[in-house]
């Protein structure tokens, strides 16, 4: 039976290009073998779409193939599959490479900088209070001399014949579903689209150098330890012209002898004496800062109990946020005590009653 590649793309025999270019867009996505692996339907389907608008696309082939269904004579063989220069072809290209994530386009661009990772130490005071650090990099910058043209006196080059100046070339890939044609970066002139006649003396015609540069960077308050900060453009810098990739830190935060941090709360430990335990005191805790805050340990704590000191720990500006002072307190029971101390506390102990002990007393029930 004969093909009727105007219904396989659901337009009319009249469709201008526009039409054309719409309804196979609509199909192409559709049916596309990557978003249906191992549809054998779908597949077809998409090679079917495939050539019927490979034929119509064409103004000699469709005139061709209507020429032959007006005569009846063609089942539609022999007008799809390989194709040379047409605007049909470019715009399947390019949606074969949208899929392909292979997006090009003319000019001769050059290829962008990568991205640099690098390590940051941070003290626990400059972590959460924030601080300003200079820090060395050492990435490809510019050439100076060539101005990053990789040409004698910065402009001495001519077109890539290979690429024709546009820096990508085409390759063709036959797949299951059929010729995938795909762009890649030209390996004569490493993307550029320009061949230098006379290269640089400074950069031996790459038109970048290595050099370490210093960058003063903004470590805002709050930060994480094991945060990843990204400073966009600060990572390597090829040729002129081209976008320069990220400098990616991940921050390292240095222990405190005190201190420890979870998100904005800070947490502590510190040591009391049995006496303030029972009897209660007010207790001085320190701050990060270095001033003291009080706080009133009731009468009776025990060893372990945490005390929130609300908004006493980091601040967040950004979020505006305060975190929380968790103070944890050790009773340190005295060592080296004197027969007069003993006797005390012997006395002393003989004075409390059972039902003073909580724990005790819900032991023994058990």
């Amino acid at each position: 039976m004969a093909k009727n590649y105007y219904e396989t793309l659901g337009v009319s025999k009249t469709a201008t290009d526009d039409e054309l270019k719409t309804a196979f867009r609509k199909l192409a996505r559709q049916y596309h073998p990557d978003l249906h692996p191992g549809d054998e339907v779908a597949a077809n389907k998409f090679k079917e779409v495939n050539e019927a608008y490979e034929t119509l696309s064409d103004k000699q082939k469709r005139a061709e193939y209507d020429a032959a269904q007006a005569g009846g004579g063609s089942s539609g063989a022999g007008f799809g599959g390989q194709r040379g220069g047409n605007a049909g072809s470019s715009f399947f290209d390019e949606f074969v490479n949208m899929f392909n994530n292979d997006h090009h386009g003319g000019g001769g661009q050059t290829s962008n900088g990568g991205d640099i990772s690098l390590n940051v130490t941070l003290t626990f005071e400059e972590a959460a209070f924030g601080t300003q650090k200079e820090i060395t990099v050492n990435r490809f910058e510019p050439c100076a001399a060539c101005r990053g043209t990789g040409a004698k006196g910065g402009t001495q080059f001519v077109k890539c014949t290979n690429c024709g100046g546009t820096g990508k070339v085409r390759y063709a890939q036959e797949t299951p579903f059929g010729r995938v044609v795909s762009m890649k970066s030209c390996n004569v002139c490493n993307g550029t689209g320009r061949i230098v006649k006379e290269p640089c003396t400074s950069c031996g015609g790459r038109g970048s150098l290595r050099k370490n540069s210093n960058l003063r960077i903004t470590f805002p308050p709050g930060v994480e330890p094991n945060q990843i900060m990204t400073i966009p453009g600060e990572g390597e810098r090829t040729r002129s012209g081209a976008k320069a990739g990220n400098l990616i830190l991940t921050i390292t935060v240095q222990p405190h002898k005190l201190f420890r941090r979870k998100g904005l709360d800070l947490l502590v430990d510190i040591p009391i004496s049995f006496t303030q335990a029972l009897l209660g005191d007010k207790v001085l805790v320190p701050a990060l800062k270095g001033n003291k805050i009080a706080f009133t340990l009731p009468e009776g704590a025990q060893s372990g109990m945490t005390f929130k000191l609300k908004e006493q720990g980091l601040e967040n500006p950004k979020k505006q946020a305060k975190g929380d002072l968790l103070v944890t307190i050790d009773i340190e029971l005295p060592k080296n005590l004197t027969r007069e101390q003993r006797q005390k506390i012997k006395e002393l102990h003989e004075s409390f009653k059972p039902e003073q002990y909580d724990k005790a007393r819900e032991f023994i029930k058990k």
